[in-house]
């Protein structure tokens, strides 16, 4: 499975930004699908994920501000990324699970900037 993030960029604080993450390869389809984020010297952290039954989960400092979905036919998820701030400023990764195998993929990650 490969995973190709983009819609990654610069913005203005208050600006928006839609990524996308595009699987390709041999798979029968995914679990969660979700984003996390990294700045240098600190850990990984989720974002977002969406299950495959379409429930999602959001860190409380994104609540109301990105929204994260799926589309199973394009095998791709989505996050579209509203009112962003400096702090939102990261790498940005997609990770899916794959469905057969319950194995983990990651992207290759996408910078985010927000300027104040």
């Amino acid at each position: 499975v490969q995973l190709m993030e983009s819609g990654g960029g610069l913005v203005q604080a208050g600006g928006s930004l839609r990524l996308s993450c595009v699987a390709s390869g041999s798979f029968f389809g995914f679990n969660t699908m979700g984003w996390y984020r990294q700045v240098p010297g600190k850990q990984r952290e989720l974002v977002a994920s969406v299950a495959n039954g379409g429930d999602t989960k959001y860190i409380d400092s994104v609540k109301g501000r990105f929204t994260i979905s799926r589309d199973n036919a394009k095998s791709t998820v989505y996050l579209q990324m509203n009112s962003l701030k400096p702090e939102d400023t990261a790498v940005y990764y997609c990770k899916v699970n794959d469905r057969h195998w319950g194995r983990d993929y990651w992207g290759q990650g996408t910078q985010v900037t927000v300027a104040s």
